[in-house]
């Protein structure tokens, strides 16, 4: 166990030492939030009630996205993967290390909103906190599941980064933070129903417990550790 720990510990070092990680976790996600967040408050008061819920969708789709897959590319399709097989270390332990440690930091960054964003822009903050943050973690744990597929069924960095914009923009332009769903075509609301953004906002969004809007993430979760233990497998015996 102190093994492992040790292990999720160096992982989270270690993503403040790649600046691309650390953009994705906090940089981009945190300077958006603070030059948006003055402009929807501002343009649409109304905003303001769902204001961090909004921002917090769209930093963890990005970290998700476009910073839990790097290192896995990195480690996966190098030959540094050969350095665990010779010490005796599943693989699977590199991928848990960054799941945990990508949860940390999208965990972080999402409080740093959570407390700011009342004081800074004058947003409502959630009736129920321990609902909200509880529902923020379902949300986290659903994106970085689908990050953690991206990162082991993607070989190479430059491809990682087109397929990952080609789900993170969609992402946050039909999950509703942006504007209601409710105005997307018909073709386009069917689309945002397999995005975990969509069920992310909702969830964090609704003052009660919701089993309905629950459901989704789950079988987001379910499908992604199917995903992720099929190709670990596979990739444990190349």
């Amino acid at each position: 166990m102190s093994a492992f720990l040790y292990g999720v510990i160096l992982q989270w070092k270690l993503d403040f030492r790649n600046k691309g990680v650390l953009l994705t976790y906090y940089v981009v996600p945190l300077v958006f939030f603070a030059f948006m967040g003055g402009i929807f408050s501002s343009i649409n008061p109304a905003s303001k009630d769902t204001l961090i819920q909004s921002m917090t969708v769209f930093g963890v789709t990005m970290g998700a996205f476009l910073g839990t897959p790097t290192p896995l590319v990195e480690l996966y399709g190098s030959e540094i993967k050969k350095a665990y097989k010779v010490g005796g270390i599943p693989l699977w332990v590199a991928a848990i290390n960054n799941f945990i440690s990508a949860f940390i930091h999208l965990f972080m960054m999402s409080l740093v909103m959570f407390f700011i964003a009342p004081v800074a822009f004058d947003a409502k903050i959630p009736q129920n906190p321990q609902l909200y943050l509880l529902s923020l973690a379902i949300f986290i744990i659903a994106s970085l599941g689908v990050g953690t597929v991206l990162g082991l069924l993607i070989k190479n960095l430059s491809k990682l980064t087109i397929l990952a914009q080609l789900l993170f923009l969609p992402s946050i332009m039909l999950s509703g933070i942006m504007f209601p769903a409710s105005m997307l075509p018909k073709a386009l609301e069917t689309v945002s129903v397999i995005l975990p953004a969509t069920w992310g906002f909702k969830l964090m969004t609704n003052e009660v417990f919701d089993v309905k809007l629950l459901i989704p993430l789950v079988v987001i979760m379910i499908v992604s550790m199917g995903v992720s233990g099929y190709k670990l497998s596979k990739i444990s015996l190349e």
